[in-house]
């Protein structure tokens, strides 16, 4: 085996924290509910803004699907040793990691504000995108040998 089974082990619980968080505030917008920030202020501002959604949808939608396709991807592969599916989840981390940057602009340098949730979700974004270009590097040495 080229990956760690503790980095697999990594990638599958960053990525249930993750999809928790996303799901809470998706859950949560079709509610109609605003979660309250109890550290920072502002998520009402991030959360409630057109940054919010693409064509209806809550970004944190996409979001869930996201982490839950890496979750799954990281599960397949804990159980069944698939490089292929570690290697999909890993190249899938790429779009998890702009998509993570953009929102952090978006809330930083034009909204103003700060969603103590989408700084959890960048924050596992950047740890799943970190993992994933090492799970990448490892897979290919392995693979040239």
């Amino acid at each position: 085996m080229t990956i760690p089974r503790w980095a697999a082990i990594l990638f599958l619980c960053v990525s249930f924290l993750g999809f928790l968080d996303a799901t809470y505030l998706a859950i949560e917008h079709y509610r109609g509910v605003i979660p309250p920030c109890s550290i920072v202020e502002g998520c009402d501002t991030v959360l409630a803004s057109d940054y919010a959604k693409v064509f209806g949808v809550p970004v944190a939608l996409f979001g869930a699907l996201y982490y839950l396709f890496v979750f799954l991807s990281a599960l397949f592969y804990l159980d069944r040793g698939s490089l292929m599916a570690l290697r999909m989840a890993s190249w899938g981390t790429i779009a998890g990691f702009l998509s993570s940057l953009w929102f952090l602009y978006v809330q930083f340098f034009i909204l103003h504000a700060v969603c103590l949730y989408c700084i959890f979700s960048a924050g596992t974004s950047i740890t799943l995108f970190t993992l994933g270009m090492w799970f990448l590097k490892k897979i290919r040495r392995s693979t040239s040998v």
